[in-house]
């Protein structure tokens, strides 16, 4: 049995988040999300909790698929639920170069490997950060992420 994690903030998760945790569902036997607080991206606009409950909503059609917050390294997680990858996804080119370093990183203090994952161009421009400043706006982001996300967003937003 292969278990990958899936750690990221998602704030809030997307349609592109949710390609890759399919995907990984499909390809892994377990799979972790794990929803961080990432003190590089600034305030969040959802709490920790309310992620939890987006991305568990969002990905209840995965029988494979589980959902957890954390507040660690990202390595000391991976042992603590016994993954033996590290799952991240890729947009675009600019997005590998981050990511092969942390991988590389990852790599030299545990041990975990990092396997990456690609999003189809359809989903290649989304972006929690794009997504939260359309919804500020009262833009629709219905399309670009889960029917959950949009409710909690229109709340969020509402006038």
């Amino acid at each position: 049995m292969t278990t990958v994690l899936y750690p990221g903030s998602f704030d809030p998760i997307h349609n592109g988040h949710l390609e890759i945790i399919e995907t990984a569902s499909r390809l892994f036997d377990t799979v972790i999300v794990a929803a961080m607080r990432n003190p590089q991206k600034g305030e969040p606009l959802f709490s920790l909790d309310d992620r939890e409950a987006m991305i568990s909503e969002a990905v209840a059609h995965l029988d494979n698929v589980k959902v957890t917050m954390f507040s660690s390294l990202v390595v000391q997680l991976a042992k603590e639920v016994g993954a033996d990858f590290i799952v991240k996804g890729l947009r675009a080119v600019s997005d590998f170069e981050n990511e092969l370093q942390m991988a590389q990183m990852n790599h030299k203090i545990s041990g975990v490997d990092t396997v990456f994952l690609p999003s189809t161009s359809g989903n290649s421009f989304l972006a929690s950060k794009l997504i939260r400043e359309i919804a500020r706006f009262g833009g629709d982001v219905s399309t670009m992420v889960p029917p959950p996300v949009a409710k909690r967003l229109r709340e969020r937003y509402a006038s």
